[in-house]
C-alpha cells in the first residue's frame, strides 16, 4: 500500500473515497478495528456515499491513503448498509474522549485521536494514542502525549459517560443533515452526549433534520430552558412541526419561555391545519418594499442565515415588513435581479401575475402550481391581500416524502 506508514483516524474523517477510475464513493465517516486481537487490528472503514448510505470497505481494497484522499484498488463494491459486528468498534465513536490512565504516570486522561499503522505482515492495527492529560483545574489545559496502546488503561471498558469535545471537532465540517445522520448511527448514550454538546444554533440545525421522535427525544433532554433557546434558533415553521409533536402543556410551557418576538411567529403557525399552505410555510421569507433597489435586494438574499430555498426570490409588500406585511404587491426571482442594474427600484420589476396560495390551499394544490410555474417559492397572503409566509420546495418535500423517509432504515 502506497501511503504513509502511520495514520491518525481523526484525520481521515471527512476524505473523499476514490475507486480506480477517480470517480468518488463517499467519504470517511470512521474506521472499524477488531477487539478480539490486542492491539485491535484495523479491518476496515465506513464510508458515507451519496443519499448518506454508510457503507463498509475492507481494508486490503485501500491501496493509498494521503492527506486528501484515500483510493481504493479494482472490485465490486458490496452496497449493503453498514452493521457494526459483534467483536468490532467504531474507533472515532467509541474511543474518542474516553477518559483512561496514563499506566506509567497513574494520571487521568482523555484521548484526542488514535494512530493505525501496518505491522510486518502489513495488517494494520491501533498502535498509539494521543491523550491529553486531566488537570482538574478549568483554567489550564493538561499536557497531550503520544503513548502506545498497551500503555493505557481503559480503552475497553465500558464507560458511565464520554466526553465530547474531540468528537466535535471531527464533525464540525459536516452539513446539518450529515450529522443528523451520524447521529442516528450513534448508540442512544452516544447520541444523546454529542447533541447536548452542542451549541444552541448547531444543534437547531441539527434537529431540524432529524425524525420527528429523535427530536422529540432530544428536546427532552434538555433542560426548558435551554429547549426553549434552540427552539428560538429553529427557523419557525421547524419548530411549530416540533411542539406540534409534544403534549399541550409542554408545548405551553416552551412557548412562554421563549422570547415574545420569537415564540409570536411560532404560534401563527401552529394555529393551521396540518397539511395546508399555512402549517409549511415559512413566516421570514426575504420582504422589501418596491421602493427597495436591486442593490438592497442582493444584500438581503446574500447573507448567510437565508437559506438557499428562501433566497431565490424576494417579495414586494407595502410597510410593515414583518409577516403578516401591508398589502402584498408581487415578487422578484433572484436572476431577474442579477440581470437588472443596481439601482433600479423593485417596484418597476416587480412579477405579479402568479396568484399567490390561501393559507388553506392543500398540499396537492401548491405542488401543481409550484410544478406549473417551476418556483422553488410560493407566497401565502390572507383575505386582506396580506403576505403571511411562503412556502418553499424543501419544507414542501419534507411533508410530501413518507414520514420515516429520514429514518436510520430507511
Amino acid at each position: 500500500m502506497a501511503t504513509t506508514t502511520r495514520v491518525y483516524v481523526a484525520r481521515l474523517a471527512g476524505l473523499a473515497v476514490f475507486d480506480p477510475n477517480g470517480d468518488l464513493v463517499g467519504r470517511v465517516r470512521d474506521a472499524v478495528a477488531r477487539v478480539t486481537s490486542q492491539p485491535p487490528r484495523v479491518v476496515g472503514i465506513v464510508a458515507e456515499m451519496p443519499m448518506r448510505r454508510r457503507i463498509f470497505l475492507p481494508i486490503g481494497r485501500v491501496t493509498s491513503i494521503d492527506n486528501e484522499s484515500v483510493m481504493l484498488n479494482t472490485g465490486t463494491l458490496n452496497l449493503r448498509r453498514f452493521e457494526k459486528r459483534p467483536g468490532e468498534m467504531l474507533v472515532l465513536e467509541e474511543l474518542l474522549d474516553r477518559r483512561v490512565t496514563i499506566a506509567d504516570r497513574d494520571k487521568p486522561a482523555t484521548v484526542l485521536d488514535v494512530a493505525m499503522e501496518p505491522d510486518r505482515t502489513g495488517e494494520w492495527k491501533l498502535t498509539r494514542l494521543a491523550v491529553r492529560e486531566v488537570t482538574g483545574r478549568l483554567s489550564r489545559r493538561g499536557q497531550i502525549h503520544q503513548v502506545e496502546w498497551d500503555e493505557v488503561q481503559g480503552l475497553l471498558t465500558p464507560v458511565a459517560e464520554q466526553g465530547t469535545e474531540s468528537l466535535l471537532a471531527v464533525l464540525e465540517k459536516m452539513r446539518p443533515a450529515d450529522l443528523a445522520h451520524a447521529l442516528q448511527e450513534m448508540p442512544d448514550p452516544r447520541r444523546n452526549e454529542v447533541a447536548k454538546a452542542l451549541d444552541d444554533e448547531r444543534l437547531a440545525d441539527v434537529i431540524a433534520e432529524l425524525p420527528e421522535q429523535d427530536q422529540v427525544e432530544i428536546i427532552a433532554l434538555l433542560d426548558r430552558e435551554r429547549a426553549a433557546d434552540v427552539l428560538e434558533e429553529m427557523d419557525p415553521d421547524d419548530a411549530a412541526d416540533l411542539l406540534a409533536e409534544l403534549p399541550q402543556v409542554e408545548q405551553q410551557v416552551l412557548l412562554d419561555l421563549m422570547e415574545p418576538d420569537e415564540s409570536a411567529s411560532v404560534r401563527a403557525l401552529m394555529i393551521y391545519a396540518e397539511g395546508t399552505a399555512g402549517s409549511v410555510m415559512t413566516s421570514e421569507p426575504v420582504v422589501l418594499t418596491p421602493d427597495a433597489t436591486v442593490a438592497e435586494a442582493l444584500a438581503r438574499v446574500r447573507e448567510p442565515q437565508v437559506s438557499p430555498a428562501v433566497a431565490a426570490q424576494v417579495f414586494v409588500a407595502r410597510a410593515p415588513m414583518a409577516t403578516p406585511t401591508g398589502r402584498y404587491l408581487g415578487m422578484v426571482h433572484f436572476q431577474r435581479l442579477l440581470r437588472e442594474p443596481p439601482a433600479a427600484m423593485l417596484g418597476g420589476i416587480v412579477d405579479n401575475d402568479i396568484d399567490p396560495l390561501e393559507p388553506e390551499s392543500t398540499l396537492a394544490d401548491i405542488t401543481r402550481r409550484m410544478a406549473t410555474y417551476n418556483l422553488v417559492a410560493m407566497p401565502v397572503v390572507d383575505a386582506g391581500d396580506r403576505l403571511l409566509g411562503a412556502v418553499t420546495v424543501d419544507d414542501l418535500l419534507d411533508h410530501l416524502l413518507p414520514e420515516d423517509w429520514r429514518e436510520r432504515h430507511g
